[in-house]
């Protein structure tokens, strides 16, 4: 696995909005909708709000997408620590997506991750899954050596004890993310080279490494500062 390499973290937005509008785009022609679980942290956010800029602001079908999240803390959604604050605050108040078809992972809403389509084992088929990772490896709330990394059924796991705060958080589970038709990992700064250079030699320790669509693809997008020596 090679991962795309571009300058800093402007850059990283750059090519993750390009490489996002794509697949927007590319899912909406072939299915007529495109379904999305957008990520959380300060390079996703990057991201987010290239998206809310031209020429994908109004150039995408935003009206045909239905958004959704790979992981979630436990805090009310208009805490700072929230993902889907940070997403509606760079990226969803900006574009014209429906409100109906914004779904926070809270447990309320786990029901909505049925009008995902299924794959043939029954399970969510996102056209595209946001991911980063963590110094420890971790991606989405899935950390090492977490028992959520041996679920093989549920779509969504709840974490009770995640070694960052806050502690308590829902996932999407790895059969979920190795579900999708397409799953882009941003990874930017110095801080997260050891981990990058684990995950790419696929380092069966960090949970990152385990992300691997059936059938589907991976792209990780990184900056010179991640990269590993």
């Amino acid at each position: 696995m090679t991962p795309v390499v571009v300058a800093d973290p402007a850059a990283l937005a750059e090519a993750a909005a390009r490489w996002t509008a794509e697949r927007v785009e590319r899912a909406v022609a072939e299915r007529g909708a495109c379904y999305l679980a957008l990520a959380g942290g300060e390079t996703p956010r990057g991201c987010y709000r290239r998206l809310a800029q031209p020429p994908y602001d109004r150039k995408l079908p935003w009206s045909l997408a239905f958004v959704y999240w790979s992981d979630e803390r436990r805090v009310p959604l208009d805490d700072p620590a929230s993902n889907y604050a940070m997403a509606r605050a760079a990226l969803l108040d900006h574009v014209p997506v429906a409100a109906d078809r914004v779904f926070p992972l809270t447990q309320e809403n786990l029901p909505a991750l049925n009008t995902v389509p299924k794959n043939g084992a029954g399970l969510p088929r996102f056209d595209i899954i946001h991911l980063g990772i963590g110094e420890d490896g971790h991606t989405a709330s899935l950390f090492p050596g977490s028992e959520a990394l041996n679920e093989r059924h549920a779509i969504v796991r709840a974490v009770d004890d995640a070694p960052k705060p806050p502690p308590q958080r829902l996932t999407l589970t790895l059969p979920v993310l190795n579900a999708a038709r397409a799953v882009l990992v941003m990874v930017s700064g110095a801080s997260k080279r050891e981990a990058l250079a684990r995950v790419v030699r696929r380092d069966p320790a960090l949970p990152a490494s385990h992300v691997q669509p059936v059938d589907g693809e991976l792209e990780f997008i990184v900056d010179q500062a991640a990269l590993p020596r």
